[in-house]
């Protein structure tokens, strides 16, 4: 069992295979439990939440535990008091410590500090919880195994994660958008290193053609948060990789299309495509409860 979640690959192949047949039966059944009867859990944002508050808030609630929600005015993470202050403060009253945040080197010295478990529930670098609810969600149509998952735009926190689990289970990865805005390479080579041992594939270029015949397409918004500044000039170098009905249409008869959402309609994804039969999109983002479920009992169970 591992100690921390900040990145998929901590899981490890077999946790993550555990992980999401647990997630399956919670969304099978969603009666309250108690697995967690008499555990507290802390969830702190350092960024704004919606999916990822009330589901990870929900899910707590769900098998008997106590969510104590902060926000960054409360905690002060490295303004008002040290990253490993609080860390060793919040450590004394929680048994498990999730985070939200921007600097992605804080988790890491928040759970260099906490002997609680510490989970990821989104960084600069990583998005692993909804790589949970992604995987379970293609599982839900397709295995991922021998699968093509085709990752449209920005090479940014939810992509990395993505490629990573998507590699461990075995599935092949075509990541295609505008050149320098690929993912990072630690992310690119631990995906790939990953694939030679799952016989899976990795990919990344600027050619739509990646596209073509894939199972799953995916992709995100172009200016993530804390990016604002520069999304018009964004928006202009990502404007030939909007996921519209052309686009879709290149991938598989039986495609699936995900996206993480907020999804920015008109932007990288059309109303067409959002809406269409195979978008998958509120499945998604309602796998992020029992992803999470899973993820607590697994750690904390």
């Amino acid at each position: 069992m591992v100690a921390d979640f900040l990145g998929i690959a901590d899981l490890g192949r077999d946790g993550l295979r555990l992980v999401l047949d647990l997630a399956e039966q919670f969304r099978a059944d969603r009666s309250h439990r108690s697995d967690l009867a008499g555990k507290t859990i802390g969830l702190f944002f350092e960024k704004p939440s919606t999916r990822t508050r009330v589901s990870s808030e929900v899910a707590a609630v769900e098998l008997g535990a106590h969510p104590v929600v902060l926000g960054q005015n409360e905690v002060g993470l490295g303004t008002r008091e040290s990253v490993a202050d609080v860390a060793r403060v919040l450590d004394r009253y929680l048994d498990l410590l999730a985070f939200r945040v921007f600097d992605h080197a804080g988790l890491v010295e928040i759970a260099d500090h906490s002997s609680a478990p510490v989970v990821n529930l989104l960084s600069d670098l990583e998005h692993p919880c909804q790589a949970l609810a992604d995987l379970l969600t293609i599982e839900q149509t397709l295995p991922i195994d021998g699968s093509l998952v085709t990752y449209v735009g920005d090479g940014n926190n939810v992509c990395h994660s993505l490629m990573v689990g998507v590699a461990m289970l075995g599935g092949r990865v075509h990541v295609v958008g505008p050149a320098g805005y690929e993912p990072k390479a630690q992310y690119l080579e631990m995906a790939k290193l990953l694939a030679k041992s799952t016989h899976g594939a990795v990919h990344v270029g600027t050619d739509l053609s990646l596209v073509d015949g894939a199972d799953v397409v995916y992709t995100d918004v172009w200016a993530s948060m804390g990016q604002e500044a520069d999304a018009d000039a964004r928006a202009e170098v990502f404007a030939p990789y909007q996921v519209d009905g052309d686009l879709f249409a290149r991938a598989g008869a039986d495609a699936i299309f995900l996206h993480d959402l907020p999804a920015h309609r008109g932007e990288e994804v059309t109303d067409a495509v959002m809406d269409h039969e195979r978008s998958r999109v509120f499945d998604q983002a309602e796998n992020r409860l029992h992803v999470f479920k899973a993820l607590l009992v697994h750690l904390l169970g």
